[in-house]
């Protein structure tokens, strides 16, 4: 991977280094890996979820959501999502609903971040 491709992944919330260290330093399988986040259907469920109200479901997927962004070392989102599923746990979906935004903006960087690896 470049320097700069790391750079955009830094910028977008990503810790390259600590990610590859939960791969063992194989960059090749951590690239893998980051790629198929995009491929994750957990965002989309959280957003469904908000806008029905299910509060459940919601709570699922960004609890869900939470675990693939920390396993692949995406601080940034892992923190917005820990916020939002504690809110999400206690019931709080008005909350939750107004932490969505953060969490759009952060998942969204991260993808065009990694638009960059292809």
């Amino acid at each position: 991977m470049s320097p700069e491709q790391k750079k955009l992944l830094e910028q977008a919330g990503v810790n390259y280094t600590s990610g590859l260290e939960r791969f063992m330093n194989n960059e090749g399988m951590f690239q893998r890996f980051l790629k198929k986040f995009a491929q994750d259907d957990s965002y989309n469920q959280l957003c469904n979820a908000l806008e029905a109200g299910d509060c459940e479901a919601a709570f699922r997927a960004a609890h869900t959501l939470k675990g693939v962004a920390g396993n692949l070392s995406m601080d940034t989102l892992f923190h917005a999502l820990t916020s939002q599923t504690e809110q999400l746990r206690s019931g709080d979906l008005e909350s939750a609903r107004a932490a969505q935004p953060q969490i759009d903006t952060v998942y969204h960087a991260i993808l065009d971040a990694l638009s960059a690896l292809c």
